[in-house]
């Protein structure tokens, strides 16, 4: 095993997302009050880390991802003392905190942007350009936002300043000292107030080509994704880490594998979100596939791999597993699609297995150890800015952002006020209330996989021989995983103990379709 500082190598990571984690103050928003309460309801679950989405203060545009002020609490949250005291008190409980930086842009109520709009010298920490066209009525360039539409928005005074997402999130100009120092300033503030790790929003994204030129499919290197300048930004930034003790988990959605090992060397991240797993369909060859290469393109660097099944920005586990089309693409989503819950269900069970028995960290984003579905959050109440950039066409990612339920008899499921997204009716039956004293529950499940998975060790996988749709591995200390994910029951590997299943065995001791055990050799 690691030493204690390298914590991280193996950890289980909790997602909070503070405003729909649990309400304090009752008025339907949740907050850090709420999580504090709710402290040993995670210590109990036995996560290692909390990483909790951006609670700095903000309009709420793009839920949190638009930042004012990177050293205030949002009021809608608490204060910057509560923060104080939950990241205190989690470690208290032997729960660390990860907290998550946006680099790429701030709100556009940042003080920065605000002196910019009004035409002060803070423009040159932007990108602002005058027009194309005769009077400049077109855009500088033809980069598109991820949210869709132009990137570009233009300002009464004629001029343009660009925006990857929302026109309420300009980007920063990294080409300028001040942006950067800025930031290391930050990442300090939060060292010093006890937090553990930092998450980094698109960490791929911050520099831009400095002549902004138009996009050209295929041309190398792209104006805006995975330019080499970043590394120089990533190393000043991990010397600070060490300086703490902290570490970094990016944000890195790359297709090359070489390019995204880059970031993982020895003095620039720590760790980067594993999306070639997230997004795999449920697939036996497919997820093998994605488990070598994400090992393989590790280990050169000595970067421990991370594993997630979902997040704040992805249809949750149990709805995408209960679908025709089980993987995961932000191009594809659509209202209505046909869902078998209890198949999901079944799947997302075994796949928690799956994913707690491989080598590196896991993250667990909040209600996911609840087995929460994707709900269709009515259209008068979608927030989410991908809805309306998309004409409406895209149920956006409220869906996974619904309060989550505690209690069962109480109102709003116990999550405190009426929940500023709706609850569906049956939102009571997912309960952690209900779910505690549940043998059969997600939530047992999770509770005992977590308390077991140290026995794993911190050592290689081991693929062992299994009939096709089966997958089966050995991990140190001589424990073993099996998922069937073919049509009929599989034989088991020899084996001394069923240590935990996310199913029952049949009558012939075989393990059926979509279930996962762990065995000890």
């Amino acid at each position: 095993m690691g030493q204690p500082t390298d914590w991280w190598r193996s950890a289980v990571i909790y997602q909070v997302y503070v405003r729909s984690f649990a309400d304090g103050d009752k008025d339907g928003t949740g907050d850090l009050a709420g999580v504090r309460a709710r402290l040993p309801y995670l210590a109990e679950l036995g996560v290692d880390a909390l990483w909790f989405t951006p609670w700095y203060l903000s309009p709420l545009k793009d839920g949190g991802y638009d930042v004012a002020d990177y050293r205030a609490i949002d009021p809608a949250f608490g204060t910057l003392a509560e923060a104080e005291k939950l990241i205190a008190e989690a470690r208290e409980l032997g729960i660390r905190t990860i907290v998550d930086i946006v680099p790429n842009h701030v709100s556009d109520q940042h003080p920065w942007f605000r002196a910019a709009r009004a035409g002060g010298p803070e423009r040159e920490l932007f990108h602002f350009r005058p027009g194309r066209g005769a009077d400049g009525q077109l855009p500088p360039n033809d980069w598109r936002s991820e949210f869709g539409g132009p990137a570009w928005t233009r300002l009464d005074d004629g001029d343009w300043y660009l925006h990857l997402f929302a026109p309420e999130q300009p980007d920063l100009n990294w080409a300028h000292p001040a942006v950067r120092q800025e930031h290391e300033d930050i990442l300090r503030f939060w060292f010093e107030r006890g937090v553990a790790g930092v998450r980094i929003d698109s960490a791929a994204l911050l520099v831009k080509d400095p002549r902004l030129p138009d996009f050209v499919q295929g041309r190398d290197p792209h104006p805006y994704v995975d330019r080499d300048e970043l590394h120089t930004v990533y190393r000043s930034w991990r010397a600070i880490a060490d300086e703490y003790d902290g570490i970094f988990v990016g944000e890195v959605w790359l297709p090359d594998t070489e390019r995204f090992t880059r970031y993982l060397r020895p003095d620039e991240l720590h760790t980067a979100f594993n999306f070639a797993f997230m997004t795999c369909p449920w697939d036996a060859g497919r997820l093998r596939t994605a488990i070598d290469e994400t090992l393989a393109e590790h280990a050169p660097v000595g970067a421990p791999a991370t594993w997630v099944l979902c997040n704040h920005d992805v249809t949750r586990t149990v709805t995408r597993y209960g679908r025709a089309d089980t993987g995961f693409d932000f191009a594809t989503k659509a209202f209505g699609t046909p869902t078998d819950l209890a198949l999901g269900t079944r799947r997302a069970r075994a796949a928690a297995l799956l994913s707690l028995a491989l080598p590196g960290a896991l993250y667990v984003y909040q209600g996911e150890e609840l087995g929460l579905p994707e709900v269709d959050v009515p259209r008068d109440r979608i927030e989410d800015p991908m809805h309306f950039r998309s004409g409406g066409s895209d149920p956006g990612r409220d869906g996974c952002r619904v309060p989550l339920p505690w209690a069962a008899g109480a109102p709003h499921a116990g999550f405190g006020g009426e929940p500023w997204l709706p609850q569906p009716d049956d939102w009571a039956a997912y309960a952690a209330d209900r779910q505690a004293g549940d043998p059969g529950s997600m939530l047992t499940l999770y509770r005992e996989a977590i308390r077991l998975r140290p026995e794993f060790g911190d050592g290689p996988l081991t693929w062992l021989p299994a009939p096709e749709g089966v997958l089966a591995f050995a991990r140190a200390e001589g424990v073993l995983c099996v998922v069937n994910l073919a049509g009929t029951p599989a034989e088991l590997p020899a084996h001394s103990a069923l240590l935990l299943g996310s199913g029952p065995l049949d009558s012939a001791g075989r393990l059926p379709k979509d279930v996962a055990v762990w065995l000890s050799a």
